[in-house]
């Protein structure tokens, strides 16, 4: 009996001592479970966090190229080298102010001294590749882009660029100069190739909001008119020195003048039908005053300008019927504009301080002799 006994209780005991082992075991798999998880843990925090904090454009390569025109984003993921421009990677900057601190005022205004284009870029480091410009210290309101209807004017532009540049970068402003250059010796059609260049500047940069048209010849005076659009149209070139600084009349609008994105479809853009010189101001202004839309001007004291002077293009005759067109706005604007424009680009070329887009915009209709 007691032998009996003895090996019930040796069996038992190695039953308890192996239910002990297996206890043991199990709560050395579940530390050890629990231990990885925790240490995984504190593994991704202490590596996500610091890089995050350090480079956060390595996560967000698609947004630093949206916000830095001209450049790609770095295929490697490697935060990139910080510019002038303003992206993800550097800090917020504020935004530029109303009244620019770095403006001069009243200029001196010369086309005596010879001006190459090779000087012109030395004096602008700042300007990108296409005449593109972002403030490196402020964040500004709107994206400018300024329009040139151009042919055979090289040495007007060389001027233009000299003057405008320092100008336009002093007033702080994000923007892009647009030359228009009319392929060919047929009339000249100024307000075509300010809807082409409208156009262009678009296809190159959806963010333009500000469209400045400005002619060749024309340079101001004075800094502080700034090259900004406003709630409505603004006409800039108010007192040039060939009218004795004075508007001629009321209702002129050329030379330079400056529309929204909103401004310029609303009017249906600007007529193309006005071949040779003259009219289409005109009826740029009669397409406003129709719209319900005011003129804002800026003070005589700072709306003035200085036209170099130059031998009327033999191909930019006046248009013997634009009194007649320009009576008719009301009716022709609808079917005359930016949603009528045709052309052909044959070349778009990007120089270091302007972009150049060559354009076929076709030849002017037969008109009746005279007399």
């Amino acid at each position: 009996m007691s032998r009996l006994l003895g090996g019930t209780l040796e069996r038992v005991c190695k039953a308890v001592l192996l239910l002990c082992l297996l206890h043991f075991l199990v709560a050395v798999i579940l530390y050890f479970d629990v231990y990885a998880q925790h240490l995984a843990f504190f593994s991704r925090f202490s590596a996500r966090g610091p890089a995050h904090a350090l480079h956060p454009a390595a996560s967000s390569s698609s947004s630093s190229n949206c916000s830095r025109p001209n450049t790609t984003a770095s295929s490697s993921g490697l935060p990139e080298v910080p510019s002038a421009l303003p992206g993800p990677t550097a800090p917020m900057l504020p935004p530029c102010p109303d009244s620019p601190p770095g403006l001069v005022g009243r200029l001196l205004i010369e086309f005596t001294s010879p001006m190459p284009l090779e000087r012109v870029q030395r004096e602008n480091p700042g300007v990108l590749m296409g005449g593109r410009y972002t403030p490196p210290d402020c964040t500004p309101a709107q994206t400018v882009a300024v329009i040139i209807p151009f042919r055979h004017r090289e040495h007007h532009l060389r001027y233009w660029l000299h003057y405008l540049h320092p100008i336009l970068r002093r007033q702080r402003l994000r923007y892009g100069v647009y030359v228009i250059n009319q392929h060919g010796e047929d009339t000249f059609n100024r307000a075509k190739l300010l809807n082409v260049g409208f156009l262009e500047a678009l296809k190159e940069d959806a963010a333009y909001d500000c469209f400045i048209f400005s002619d060749v010849d024309l340079v101001p005076m004075d800094d502080r008119n700034l090259y900004r659009c406003g709630d409505q149209p603004r006409h800039f070139a108010i007192a040039m020195d060939k009218f004795g600084f004075r508007l001629p009349y009321a209702g002129y609008f050329g030379g330079v003048s400056g529309l929204s994105k909103a401004q310029f479809l609303r009017i249906n853009g600007f007529p193309n039908e006005y071949w040779g010189w003259g009219g289409e101001d005109d009826d740029i202004f009669n397409r406003i005053s129709l719209t319900g839309m005011k003129i804002s001007r800026p003070d005589i004291r700072i709306g003035r300008y200085r036209m170099i002077k130059h031998d009327r293009d033999k191909h930019n005759e006046p248009n013997p019927q634009r009194f007649t067109k320009i009576q008719n706005t009301k009716l022709t604007m609808k079917r005359d504009g930016i949603g009528s424009v045709r052309y052909q680009v044959l070349e778009v070329s990007r120089q270091p301080l302007f972009t150049n887009i060559t354009v076929d915009i076709g030849r002017p209709p037969s008109w009746p002799p005279r007399g």
